[in-house]
């Protein structure tokens, strides 16, 4: 449910509060009757804005009840911070909306005339409202995390994952494209994928999540952007096997010296994981084609098990 910024919101809910509650005092009303006319205004309008804020909190995620890779995504693509932050300033709306409420209904228990609880009416309406203006900035970024949420896979963590890895156009998606229905947009330029890609798979009756990872650069964790941090993210926190693919052919824009250097980089993320070296694009170059030095190169990716595919041929 898309999220509306403080003026929208403000306009559609005072204009419900019209629609809903008694419009007309008549002349022959006691002032009883008529500090309850008032008051049911005031009381209605706040109800209104607690539900709706209510629905907004609601609808996002509690980043300490999930997966820890959920919630090192969120921090990767929103900001925990600026996240936190935003929902905890909603809440606390909520909470001051209550309050200004109760302090105006006491005041309008006790007013003497129309034109008294008239004023404090408007009065309690408009600060409520002002209140809502200034969480304006909360209500616009929240409407843009959920944007993006919905554009998100549903990763399942707890469902059996492999992980495709390794330098960008090194034939990752084609490969995901050829095993499930995912249909990863496959570009001759680098980081064509930007972010997390599902797909599934049956294999002797077991259901797989095939979960195609954006391209990783060999430098620093520190220096990564927050497409290549999605990728560090899932080998962090998944468990999972890692397919990591060496294009040998270098068509991919990156040396082998390269992609050797960042699989050693990433060797702490693949502690307790299985990891499976595929050999991509082998209708270009195979290994019985390396020099004597590119052999050697190759030897340092250590004894994990290893493949020759070709997305294109296979």
């Amino acid at each position: 449910k898309p999220i509306n910024n403080s003026k929208e919101l403000a306009n559609i809910l005072l204009s419900k509060t019209q629609r809903k509650t008694p419009t007309v005092v008549h002349p022959g009303y006691k002032i009883t009757r008529i500090r309850s006319f008032y008051m049911r205004k005031v009381k209605y309008f706040q109800q209104e804005v607690g539900e709706h804020l209510d629905e907004i909190l609601k609808a996002f995620p509690k980043v300490e009840e999930l997966h820890p890779f959920f919630s090192d995504l969120i921090n990767v693509l929103y900001d925990r911070d600026h996240y936190k932050l935003a929902l905890g300033h909603i809440r606390s709306t909520k909470s001051m909306t209550e309050n200004i409420t109760r302090d105006y209904l006491k005041l309008l228990k006790y007013s003497d005339s129309l034109y008294r609880c008239k004023m404090l009416k408007k009065a309690s309406l408009g600060r409520i409202c002002t209140t809502l203006r200034k969480i304006n900035p909360s209500l616009t970024y929240l409407e843009e995390v959920r944007k993006h949420m919905t554009r998100l896979p549903a990763i399942n963590p707890f469902e059996r994952t492999i992980i495709v890895a390794g330098y960008p156009n090194v034939g990752k998606s084609s490969f995901v494209n050829k095993l499930t229905r995912a249909n990863v947009d496959v570009q001759a330029y680098p980081f064509t994928t930007q972010s997390l890609y599902i797909g599934h798979f049956e294999h002797q009756a077991v259901r797989w999540q095939l979960m195609d990872s954006p391209g990783l650069l060999d430098h620093p964790l520190e220096e990564m952007n927050t497409i290549e941090m999605q990728s560090v993210t899932a080998m962090a926190h998944l468990r999972a096997c890692v397919l990591f693919f060496i294009d040998l052919s270098e068509q991919c824009g990156y040396s082998l010296q390269k992609q050797v250097s960042l699989f050693q980089s990433l060797q702490p993320l693949f502690k307790s994981k299985p990891v499976l070296l595929l050999f991509n694009k082998s209708d270009l170059r195979r290994v019985s084609d390396l020099t004597p030095a590119e052999r050697l190169l190759v030897d340092q990716l250590g004894s994990h098990p290893r493949l020759e595919v070709s997305s294109l041929t296979d």
